[in-house]
This record gives structure tokens, sequence and C-alpha cells, in this order.
């Protein structure tokens, strides 16, 4: 049997629905990053922040037609803020781990988290890890690189040296009292565009990449985003970012230039693998 609704309950349903979209409907996202963590993100001369992931955020707004309200702030209070509602989603870098999967979505991954060492300009390239036996190699104290490096002492053969700023590591190379400095891949290729006393030497693949969080109930969001950064991939506008802030061209297999099926990335929770098509303007 068929039931219809009187016309005024059909009519005011309606109305409810229209008003509920208009709402829904942003025109400004709120998203934050850790405005020292050059060259994703740092302070200007003239005020405000930029690099990698400025740029990223601003492309992502424009190429969805809403503005990006981005906020700088210390990364401890970037993912809590963004659970609390105060932002949309992060466009920090953030290393996609299985624990953080559990408890929030991301994007595929659009750059490589591996390590890479820095050397004095002029020195033969390394190939391997077990090159390094006998070497002395600067860290940043406390650093993920520091524990690390520490970590490989023994089976690798080298001798690790702590300094308190990355700077101050790169700088025992350049001087001498370091064969290599090892850092996270962008942080050193950012080192090495500013001074020309140094190269890039061997990189460490880790198998993580940066990837971009979203709360759990975000799914259309994040799919929305994600679909943005595929055609940046595809078009090549993440190669020229890399090689505007890294000095570094993305290699076939890179994340920067690998579109992957579904959404999120895959073998983490919250991965939708029913594959699509990006829709690009």
């Amino acid at each position: 049997m068929t039931f219809f609704k009187p016309l005024g309950v059909v009519i005011a349903v309606g109305t409810l629905c229209l008003i509920s979209a208009v709402s829904s409907a942003k025109d400004t996202y709120k998203v934050a990053l850790d405005g020292t963590f050059a060259p994703h993100a740092m302070p200007k001369m003239t005020g405000g922040v930029e690099g990698f992931n400025v740029d990223l955020a601003n492309e992502i707004g424009r190429r969805l037609g809403v503005k990006m309200d981005i906020t700088a702030a210390q990364w401890s209070g970037l993912l809590p803020g963004m659970q609390a509602g105060t932002y949309d989603f992060l466009v920090a870098p953030t290393t996609l781990t299985e624990s953080r999967s559990k408890n929030m979505l991301f994007t595929e991954g659009y750059l490589n988290t591996d390590f890479q060492f820095v050397v004095k300009k002029g020195t033969p390239m390394v190939n391997s890890l077990s090159s390094f036996k006998g070497k002395v190699i600067s860290v940043n104290k406390g650093s993920a690189y520091d524990k690390w490096a520490r970590g490989l002492a023994d089976k690798i053969g080298w001798k690790v040296e702590s300094y308190g700023t990355n700077t101050d590591a790169v700088q025992a190379v350049i001087s001498g009292r370091a064969f290599a400095n090892v850092a996270g891949n962008t942080v050193s290729a950012w080192a090495v565009k500013k001074n020309p006393k140094i190269a890039l030497s061997f990189r460490h693949s880790t198998g993580k990449v940066f990837s971009m969080p979203f709360r759990k109930d975000g799914a259309a969001l994040r799919n929305k985003v994600e679909n943005v950064i595929e055609c940046m991939k595809l078009d090549g506008t993440f190669s020229k970012m890399s090689e505007k802030w890294f000095g570094v061209t993305p290699t076939p297999g890179d994340a920067a230039v690998t579109v992957y099926a579904g959404y999120g990335q895959p073998g983490f929770q919250g991965y939708e693998a029913t594959p699509h098509i990006p829709k690009c303007n």
C-alpha cells in the first residue's frame, strides 16, 4: 500500500533539506600547520608563513574554489585541535603511521619521508649504508635520526655525534668534523638548496609517507581533497613544487608522482579500495 504525505509536510521537509544543504556548504576551510618546519612552512620576512605545504594548501583551496584559513601553531597542538573541531583538516606534513590511522582518516601519501644523507660537495657518491663504515655521522640531538643512527652504530660501524640543531650538524660536515649528516629527505634537500658547500648523498627508504589527516567522520572531505592531490600529481604540479622548495625532481615511484587506487593510503585503516578516476579541471 502506498502512502502520500500531505503537501504541506512535503514542502516543509524539502525546505529543511535545502536549508541544511546551504548551511553545510563552506566557502572557507580552517586548516593548520607547524610554521617553524622549513621548508614546509616557515616565517616570511614580511609576515605570515611560506613553504611547500603553504603552497599546497593554497593550491587545494584554489582548485576547490574555497578560501584556506591557514593557522600556524605548535605541532603538539595540531592533531588535538583538529580532533576537537578547531580545524577542518591539517595541511602540516604528517607521517602516516598505523597507530594514527586508527584514530584519523588520511589521504594517500604525497611525499616520501625518507632518511637522506648530506656530505661535503665533491665527495664521491655513497650507494649503501655499509659504505659509511668507519665514518662520523652528525645528527640533531634527540631527533628520530639520532635514535636511528645510534641504533645502527654497531651494525654499520659508524660513529654518531649529536648537535643541538640540525644546522649545527650540517656545519660539522662543512668543517670536516663529520663525514655526513642525516635528516629527513626534504629537510636535507632544503639545506643543500640553500648551501652550495654541501650535496645530497645516499637516501635510505623508510617506506613511510606524508599524508593529510582528517577526523574519522570526514570521509567526504578527505575524498574531495584527495581528488585534488591526485590531479596535482598527474599534471606535474607536485613535481614543480618539489623543484621549487627542495631543488629535487621526483622520480617514478615517488609518492609525489604516484596516484594510488581508491581513497587513502593502501594498507592502512580508513582506506577505501573502490577505484575511481580523478576528476580534474
